[in-house]
């Protein structure tokens, strides 16, 4: 796909320019967690609330609210299309055909609708959240992710020359043309894109996207964007999310409910999914605690996705784990989506995709020569290893802007659950720095689920 981005951003003079232009254009994960809640919560109420971690951008000093309202309200009147719910029932999902139900994508093309929102400002930012039922409320965070990121970036284009635009996606385009080089011919590799909610534009992950899957082939295994997915006959990648632990941990009526919430979850969703969806998250209140505690059944899921813990450590983590259960790690997947950049996932890939040769380091792999140079590194895999990558992939624009402003550096930008039936929701995550919700009850959970394993590592993107 060849598009002239400078002239389309110097050039656009529509009244409104939609950022999301399906309500496919979400992670695939939330379709599926959709599908489960409206097995199972369908009735809990929900608060959902936006976040911007990166203060010196003040979004609601640089966007103006009227364009905010503008693309929410279009959201608002998406439905879904009959082929793309001809898609949603007859295609394969990790080689599973019919994982959703007849009666759910009924209710999906014919009552599922958005709830309101509510929309301010405070000190430079601004405070959008969502409250209704669970089912009308979670599929919102994917949409304000992207069009509040994606009004960031049209906000910061605004003010550029035709000339200077073409320059800044020259220098984008050179940056991931260098990426796909290291990656490209890394004997095992396996790489998916995460980076629907924090995007630089809907348009530049189409191009992203198509551009890893031509020139990288099946060591590009997917992505997590749904309508791309459905555009262009990929592989739809996504299981599951915090959400889930977090809604049932708020719920919890008593100390011994909350600990076994993060079990139960999991007891749920495999009674609605199987296989290859059975890919737990467990750093909701910290992996360590959550793995020595764990039912002998969690041992037989498919694998684990680590986002806020060091993957190097939770990898090594994990696999002790599994050998402990009796289990074996080469049949397990294990998938980083914490911050990747090309330099830490080929380093994670040679960590645990093979055998390192003594006095290397996995720092120094950097392009297929080293992964080929067999006195170096022999593929064997300790663990099947797939890599996440979101943020920058599908928004690294650092350093290009022709008069090196910074408008164009990604956010860390999140809608997160912040309540479910009135009571609140926590967070712990494997960092610490990463906890989120009052912190009275922050420090409850802390009580409850332990300190084991967790660490104070700097929030990126």
């Amino acid at each position: 796909m060849i598009i002239n981005f400078s002239e389309r951003a110097h050039n656009h003079n529509w009244d409104l320019d939609p950022i999301v232009r399906s309500l496919l254009d979400t992670d695939f994960y939330k379709l599926l967690m959709l599908q489960f809640i409206w097995k199972h919560f369908r009735d809990t109420r929900v608060t959902f609330s936006l976040n911007n971690r990166n203060h010196k951008f003040r979004l609601a000093e640089m966007i103006p609210r009227e364009a905010v309202i503008a693309q929410l309200d279009h959201v608002k009147r998406l439905r879904y299309r009959k082929s793309e719910m001809i898609w949603l029932a007859g295609n394969t999902f990790y080689g599973t055909r019919g994982i959703f139900e007849p009666a759910f994508l009924e209710w999906l093309e014919n009552d599922f609708a958005l709830c309101d929102y509510h929309l301010s400002e405070r000190d430079g930012q601004f405070e959008l959240t969502f409250e209704g039922s669970w089912i009308s409320v979670t599929m919102w965070e994917i949409y304000a992710l992207s069009i509040l990121n994606e009004l960031k970036t049209r906000a910061a284009l605004k003010g550029m020359s035709e000339f200077e635009l073409d320059i800044l996606y020259a220098r984008a385009k050179t940056r991931l043309w260098g990426k796909i080089e290291q990656l490209r011919d890394v004997p095992g590799l396996a790489v998916a894109d995460f980076g629907t909610r924090r995007r630089h534009s809907f348009l530049w992950q189409e191009f992203v996207v198509e551009a890893m899957h031509s020139e990288l082939g099946a060591a590009f295994t997917g992505t997590s964007n749904t309508f791309l997915a459905y555009k262009h006959d990929m592989e739809a990648i996504g299981t599951n999310a915090h959400e889930l632990p977090m809604a049932l941990a708020a719920i919890a009526t008593n100390d011994e409910e909350l600990k076994e919430s993060q079990y139960r979850i999991l007891e749920l969703w495999q009674q609605t999914y199987h296989g290859a969806l059975r890919v737990m998250l467990p750093d909701t209140y910290g992996t360590t605690q959550f793995l020595e505690h764990a039912p002998d059944w969690v041992a037989d899921w498919t694998g684990q996705r680590v986002d806020s813990k060091d993957p190097f450590v939770a990898g090594d983590e994990y696999i002790s784990w599994l050998a402990s259960r009796g289990k074996d790690p080469k049949a397990k997947l294990l998938i980083a989506s914490d911050g990747l950049d090309v330099q830490t996932i080929l380093s994670l890939h040679a960590y645990f995709s093979g055998t390192v040769a003594p006095g290397v380091s996995v720092r120094d792999f950097r392009s297929a020569s080293d992964f080929l140079d067999t006195r170096r590194w022999e593929l064997d895999r300790r663990i099947r290893f797939s890599a996440g990558w979101g943020t920058l992939l599908t928004n690294d624009f650092r350093d290009c802007h022709p008069r090196s402003e910074e408008a164009l550096e990604p956010i860390s930008l999140v809608c997160k659950l912040t309540s479910a039936n009135g009571r609140p929701s926590v967070k712990l995550s494997d960092n610490y720095e990463k906890a989120s919700g009052p912190q009275e009850l922050v420090e409850h959970y802390r009580d409850v689920f332990g300190l084991a394993g967790i660490s104070r590592i700097p929030v990126v993107v």
